[in-house]
């Protein structure tokens, strides 16, 4: 079986090549032109993948030494994501798979987050729980098999991404953030600034009110200190940092409890971040716990992983028509 990828679902055009299972590419385009904006602007991440979906696709066939007539199936992500970048994907597979009469397959990409894990070793067995974090997702998953996954808790407002970003935003970082906030948190004390932790019934999640937190907090120190923020600014991202990490990882000891769980897995972009990978190892040793964490290239949004759901649906005989749109808010299964 050998399997060409696309993961288009946000500000990442990607392909990847999988031969029976194993990943022998995985080409990503990042796209630049949003740092100048502060955040993902839709229409101009819709031209940027146009632009490179067909170079992105070439070298990720070179790398794996395989030609386009040697491919028995294309995945793509049908979502979630944003609408104009699915199109590119979708369109690009759905025509590229009608030229060669090979068969299609949809992935969700919240699901490709969970079975990034089983690129490479360690792998989880089944069942596990995975916090799967990112810019727009915060979820608690039941992992049963790789295609039956439930979602046992998830965020009723925010995406703790968002707080990440939010946070940033506010005490003039660049965009992206999230990695800045992790990389000035290294040199500060995590402990300078408290903030609420909040609190929501069973597994959810909520951040709106730690984002409003930290806003009012900051708003009140300048007004005594203009420069506040300057001068405390690796404290108040190592403070901000350790408050969102103690919020995801409150959840996850819950939710081990209950499932009478062993293995813990993170996926998504925000398992790149150093303070949640320590987080949950530390929290894995104390309660004796099987802890999975991707390479960073994993985290972050990659066909390797779309590739690894198609896999697994291939396996399965299951497969899409031609008749296939995306689905920007696509829910797991």
């Amino acid at each position: 079986m050998n399997l060409l990828a696309i993961e288009s679902s946000c500000d990442e055009t990607s392909a990847a090549i999988m031969v029976n299972g194993e990943l022998r590419s995985n080409i990503v385009s990042t796209q630049l032109i949003h740092t100048q904006w502060g955040g993902v602007v839709p229409e101009l991440a819709s031209r940027a993948h146009q632009k490179s979906i067909i170079p992105v696709v070439h070298e990720a066939l070179q790398k794996a030494n395989i030609n386009k007539n040697e491919l028995n199936a294309i995945a793509f992500t049908r979502g979630p994501g944003l609408l104009g970048a699915l199109l590119i994907g979708t369109s690009f597979a759905k025509a590229l798979a009608l030229s060669l009469d090979i068969p299609l397959i949809e992935v969700n990409h919240m699901e490709a987050h969970v079975l990034a894990h089983f690129i490479e070793d360690p792998k989880p067995s089944f069942p596990f729980l995975c916090l799967t974090v990112s810019g727009g997702h915060t979820q608690l998953v039941w992992v049963k098999s790789p295609l039956e996954m439930e979602v046992i808790g998830e965020t009723q407002d925010d995406a703790v991404g968002e707080a990440f970003d939010k946070t940033a935003k506010l005490i003039g970082l660049p965009y992206p953030g999230g990695p800045m906030i992790d990389k000035l948190a290294k040199e500060g004390n995590p402990n300078r600034f408290p903030f609420p932790l909040g609190e929501m019934p069973g597994l959810d999640f909520s951040f709106s009110g730690i984002k409003t937190a930290i806003l009012y907090f900051l708003q009140k120190e300048q007004k005594n200190n203009p420069q506040f923020i300057e001068e405390n600014k690796a404290d108040i991202c190592a403070s901000v940092q350790k408050t969102l990490i103690d919020m995801l990882l409150r959840k996850v000891k819950k939710a081990m409890k209950e499932k009478n769980c062993q293995q813990i897995a993170i996926a998504g972009g925000v398992a790149a971040n150093s303070g949640l990978r320590n987080g949950i190892q530390e929290l894995g040793a104390q309660q004796n716990w099987d802890v999975f964490i991707p390479a960073f290239s994993y985290c972050t949004d990659n066909a390797g992983m779309i590739a690894m759901a198609g896999h697994f649906k291939a396996e399965a005989g299951i497969f899409c028509g031609q008749d296939v749109s995306p689905l920007p808010r696509m829910a797991m299964k």
